[in-house]
């Protein structure tokens, strides 16, 4: 299979989801109409918008270990999304986020679907309800576009340890998240735990074991190279997503500005810089901390103390050691010359967005 690099691959993810999502939703609509909103919901979350991070790093680890590209495998590594699907909309749920790329979060269309209709019962509930159920839907529905994906059974069954692993960790990382919230920790450790388990082993190292498990020359040596390269871009990553959750620019990242620090997330950022405070700055920033209301000129206080204490600076040189890490086992050898490439785009796409 040809394809013209990061973009070829993403447009080739692309068709096949929706071809993927194209067949199900038809079985989903066919069971009765009560099930059309479901379909629609999802199929405007997984088709409109995502940068489709896990299934190309999943493809890039499938070239880097010798694979040669099928429709099959790019089936395979697709599947992937529908696991980030799933994350996303419990997230959401999780941090009680209104909104999502822009949009209404599902739990919120699914409450405003209940108003409208003029259903019984709480609104809130049916919409916290159905995001849950549709979540495990796109959980169901990854295993199926692998299990289905065409691609040899042997290399499929190969690949299931690192998929289900990949699925235990982002669960973990998920609860340590909402305890790290509850616990209201101010532990910069703790917090690089979460951001590992959370994101970064999900979003970069084991879609790249994943994929490389699906070649059939596979080597178990090249699972070394591909942590030494994920671990620490993944959590770079999840950094960056950090430092947008409280600076990104609402058009861009289709989230209110400062959304993070609405929802109180303790994140690395925060941690960094409430150690750093000093007792009249964290004073300040835990009083306005986690406040539904916090209007812009709120979030500006709390993000000039973020920059005031030097918690920005320090991340981003944290993301940028973490960057030249990643870059540095590249050049180790062990995978091909045009994975390689790849994964060096690739950490500069993770490391350097806006949203």
């Amino acid at each position: 299979m040809d394809f013209e690099g990061i973009g070829g691959l993403t447009g080739e993810i692309n068709t096949s989801l929706s071809q993927f999502f194209e067949h199900e939703s038809a079985y989903l609509r066919s069971i009765g109409s009560e099930l059309i909103p479901v379909a629609d919901s999802l199929g405007h979350f997984l088709l409109d918008s995502g940068k489709r991070l896990r299934p190309l790093f999943a493809t890039i680890g499938f070239l880097g270990a010798g694979g040669e590209l099928t429709p099959q495998i790019i089936r395979a590594a697709s599947s992937l999304e529908l696991v980030h699907v799933c994350a996303l909309i419990h997230d959401d749920v999780m941090d009680a986020s209104d909104t999502r790329r822009g949009a209404p979060a599902i739990h919120k269309q699914f409450e405003a679907l209940h108003t409208a209709e003029k259903l019984h019962g709480s609104s809130e509930q049916f919409g916290v309800a159905s995001a849950i159920l549709l979540g495990d839907l796109a959980l169901i529905w990854g295993a199926k576009a692998l299990h289905e994906s065409g691609a040899p059974a042997e290399l499929i069954l190969r690949s299931l340890p690192f998929y289900d692993e990949m699925r235990v960790e982002l669960m973990a990382g998920q609860y340590l998240d909402v305890y790290e919230q509850a616990l209201a920790s101010e532990s910069v450790e703790r917090s690089l735990k979460v951001a590992r388990f959370k994101s970064g082993k999900y979003s970069i190292e084991r879609p790249l074991h994943f994929g490389a498990s699906l070649a059939p020359g596979f080597s178990p040596s090249i699972i070394e190279t591909y942590s030494e390269y994920g671990l620490p871009l993944g959590e770079a990553f999840q950094l960056r997503d950090d430092v947008i959750g409280v600076f990104g620019d609402p058009e861009k990242t289709g989230k209110p500005a400062g959304d993070d620090l609405r929802e109180g997330k303790r994140t690395v950022l925060v941690a960094t810089t409430l150690s750093k405070a000093s007792e009249s700055q964290r004073e300040k920033f835990l009083e306005l901390f986690g406040r539904k209301e916090l209007d812009i000129d709120h979030i500006n206080t709390l993000r000039q103390i973020i920059i005031d204490t030097g918690a920005l600076n320090e991340l981003e040189s944290i993301i940028s050691e973490m960057t030249s890490n990643a870059h540095n086992a590249l050049v180790s050898g062990g995978i091909t010359p045009i994975a390689a490439e790849l994964l060096t785009q690739m950490a500069i796409a993770a490391t350097q967005r806006s949203s």
